[in-house]
C-alpha cells in the first residue's frame, strides 16, 4: 500500500509502510548506511505528516516483515490483545500522540493497553514526538520486577554495578564490583561481561558474585553476561545463576546472528527457574538490546533501525524480564552518528519499551570514535531520570576497560540519588544505610571496613 502527503503543491510518495517509517525517522546515520533515510529535512517532514494521518489500524494490515518467514512478526501477532486495543483503535497515529500526552491517560489506562499496542504502532508515534513528549509520556509508566529486591518503583533509579575485567581476572572483578558498592552501585544487579565464554570462566565468575553478595548480604542479584547456551549449561551444573542474559534483536535472522531463537530463550527460562534461587514468581531473565543491531547483521529487510529495535522489544517482553537495557551508543557513529543522536535515540527506546511493558533501562554510553562526549551522557542522563528509567549501567571511571566504550560513572549514580532525587531500589537504600554508606537522607556518607576489606579477608581464585 502506497501513501502520500503534498506540502506546497509538490506531492511526496512512500512506496509501502516500512519505507514510510524510515522516511519518517528523525536523522540517523544508521538509516543513511542502509540508503533508507529521508533524503533530507523537507522530505522527512512530509513522511511524519503522513505517518500522522495513518490510523492506527494500518500496522493491524501491513506487516513491515511477513509472519510466514519471521518468527518475531508472528509473535508480534500473537501478542496482540484485540480488547485492550479496542480504546486506541479509532485513532491516528497523530490522534495517539495526543491521547498519550493527555493528563488523564495515566499509569492504569497505559498499563491496560500494553498488549492492544504494537511495536511498529510505538515506533511511529514516538516518530512524530519531541523529547519532552517522550520523556512525559514514559514517565507515567511504571513497570515493577522482582528478584531479590524490588525495581522500578516510580522516583527511584536502580543500577547496574558493572565490574568487567580484560582478563577475567578474579581479584579484579571483585575490586572493581567493590568499588562500586562503595559508591553505592549495584541494586539492578552486579553483572559481568566476560572476555571469554567457557562454561568454566562462566561459573567461576557467577560464584565470584555470588560470594561477594552473601559475604556482604546485599539485598541484590547477579549475572554474568555470557552466551544463554553457556547460561544453560552453568545451570546444568548448578552453579549460582541469578539471571539468565542475552542479547535480543528485532527479526528471526538477526537472532539467528546471535545464535537464538524464541525456543532456545524459553529453556533458558525454564532452567533458570529450575535453581529457584529468587523469590517467588520472580522476574529472571535479562536483555540487551541497541539501535543499529539487526542493521549491521544484515537482517534489517529494509526496516529502519529504530523500528527494528522496538521489534526486539516484542521478543523481551515474551520471557517476563527482570531487566531490559537499550545499549544506546556501543554499536558505534556508523549507526548513531553523534550525541545528539545518541540522546535521541535513548530517549525513544526508553520510551518505547516501558509503553510495551517492559523494565526499561538505558546503558548510556557512546564509542570513542562517535561524535560525542561525556557532556552528551549528562544531559541524557538527567533526561532517563525525568523520564522515569528502570535502571543504567555504571563503571569506575565512566571507562568501560573490557569493552572500551564509554559509559556512565559510579558517582553518576550518586549525582542522581543526592542532586535529582533518585533514590535506589528500597531494600538496597536500607542496606546502603545499615552498613554506614549513606546517611538518613540518602547521601554518602563513609566507606565501612566490611567492604573495604573484603578483598584482603576473601579467598579468591
Amino acid at each position: 500500500m502506497a501513501y502520500s502527503t503534498t506540502i506546497e503543491r509538490t506531492r511526496f510518495g512512500f512506496r509501502d509502510l516500512k519505507d514510510l517509517l524510515a522516511k519518517a525517522t528523525p536523522e540517523r546515520s544508521g538509516d543513511q548506511l542502509a540508503g533508507i533515510a529521508a533524503s533530507g529535512p523537507v522530505e522527512r517532514l512530509a513522511a511524519q505528516m503522513a505517518l500522522a494521518d495513518l490510523p492506527l489500524k494500518a500496522f493491524l494490515a501491513e506487516e513491515v516483515i511477513p509472519s510466514e518467514s519471521d518468527e518475531v512478526s508472528a509473535l508480534i501477532a500473537r501478542q496482540f490483545d484485540a480488547q485492550a486495543f479496542a480504546p486506541i483503535s479509532s485513532f491516528t497515529v497523530g490522534e495517539f500522540r495526543e491521547w498519550l500526552l493527555k493528563p488523564e491517560t495515566d499509569q492504569r489506562t497505559l498499563e491496560a493497553i500494553t498488549y492492544g499496542i504494537t511495536p511498529e504502532m510505538l515506533a511511529a508515534v514516538s516518530k512524530i514526538m519531541r523529547l519532552q513528549d517522550l520523556i512525559a509520556v514514559a514517565a507515567k509508566r511504571q513497570v515493577v520486577t522482582r528478584f531479590r529486591n524490588t525495581l522500578g518503583l516510580t522516583g527511584r533509579l536502580s543500577t547496574r554495578n558493572q565490574p568487567n575485567h580484560p582478563t577475567d581476572d578474579s581479584r579484579g572483578i571483585a575490586a572493581s564490583a567493590i568499588d562500586g558498592l562503595l559508591m553505592g552501585s549495584g541494586d539492578a544487579v552486579i553483572g559481568v561481561n566476560p572476555a571469554t565464554d567457557s562454561v568454566e570462566d562462566y561459573v567461576r565468575i557467577v560464584s565470584l558474585l555470588d560470594e561477594i553478595r552473601e559475604r556482604l548480604a546485599i539485598p541484590t542479584q547477579t549475572c554474568c553476561l555470557g552466551h544463554v547456551t553457556t547460561g544453560i549449561r552453568a545451570v546444568e551444573a548448578r552453579a549460582p545463576v541469578d539471571l539468565m542474559f542475552q542479547s535480543v534483536a528485532g527479526s528471526q535472522k538477526a537472532n539467528e546472528g546471535f545464535g537464538i531463537d524464541l525456543a532456545l530463550l524459553k529453556e533458558a527460562q525454564d532452567a533458570g527457574r529450575s535453581l529457584k534461587r529468587g523469590m517467588p514468581g520472580a522476574n529472571l531473565m535479562y536483555f540487551e538490546t541497541g539501535q543499529g543491531a539487526a542493521l549491521s547483521a544484515d537482517a534489517h529487510f529494509g526496516v529502519d533501525q529504530q523500528t527494528m529495535e522496538t521489534r526486539a522489544y516484542a521478543v523481551a517482553r515474551e520471557f517476563d524480564p527482570l531487566l531490559v537495557n537499550t545499549v544506546v551508543g556501543f554499536i558505534g557513529p556508523e549507526y548513531l552518528f553523534n550525541g545528539k543522536q545518541i540522546i535521541r535515540a535513548g530517549i525513544e527506546d526508553h520510551f518505547c519499551g516501558k509503553l510495551l511493558g517492559l523494565p526499561m533501562g538505558v546503558d548510556v554510553c557512546y564509542t570513542n570514535h562517535a561524535d560525542a562526549d561525556q557532556e552528551d551522557m549528562d544531559t541524557l542522563l538527567t533526561l532517563l531520570c525525568a523520564a522515569n528509567v528502570n535502571f543504567v549501567i555504571t563503571v569506575p571511571g565512566a571507562d568501560d576497560i573490557m569493552l572500551n566504550y564509554q559509559s556512565l560513572s559510579h558517582h553518576d549514580a550518586v549525582f542522581c540519588r543526592e542532586t535529582l532525587g533518585r533514590p535506589p531500589a528500597p531494600e538496597f537504600e536500607t542496606w546502603l544505610r545499615d552498613v554506614g554508606l549513606t546517611n538518613e537522607a540518602g547521601a554518602l556518607s563513609g566507606a565501612p571496613a566490611m567492604l573495604t576489606d573484603y578483598l584482603s579477608r576473601a579467598a579468591l581464585v
